[in-house]
């Protein structure tokens, strides 16, 4: 008996730590991408964690999207936002800080650092 109560206060536990990690990844990020041709960009981020889903919208002077196909797990996420009718695939990590992201432009991946936009 005592085990099984040990047992079902460990697994709550580990909801309640997933569901911090991934409840910290929302809100607008800010940084700086560098495209594959020397390009500076800024960029935000308004993430939106829902369970396992992420949604949300990708901003940069080109414009808005939306982000698409978006999955957190654990400290680690994927989405990607489609420009001009192409797909840009992100892989990102959250830190205690910031994120770290990888942006696939198709020959070339570029990594870029977010920080939260504590402005707004």
């Amino acid at each position: 008996m005592k085990r099984n109560l040990f047992n079902s206060m460990l697994v709550c536990c580990c909801f309640i730590f997933l569901m911090a990690v991934a409840a910290n990844l929302n809100g607008r990020w800010k940084g700086v991408l560098t495209t594959p041709d020397g390009n500076n960009l800024d960029v935000s981020y308004n993430f939106k964690v829902s369970g396992d889903t992420l949604t949300g919208t990708a901003e940069s002077p080109e414009g808005m999207v939306t982000i698409d196909s978006g999955r957190v797990e654990d400290n680690t996420f994927s989405f990607q936002v489609t420009v001009d009718g192409n797909a840009y695939p992100h892989k990102g990590k959250l830190y205690d800080d910031s994120c770290g992201i990888d942006i696939d432009f198709g020959s070339q991946w570029v990594h870029t650092t977010l920080l939260r936009d504590t402005a707004r």
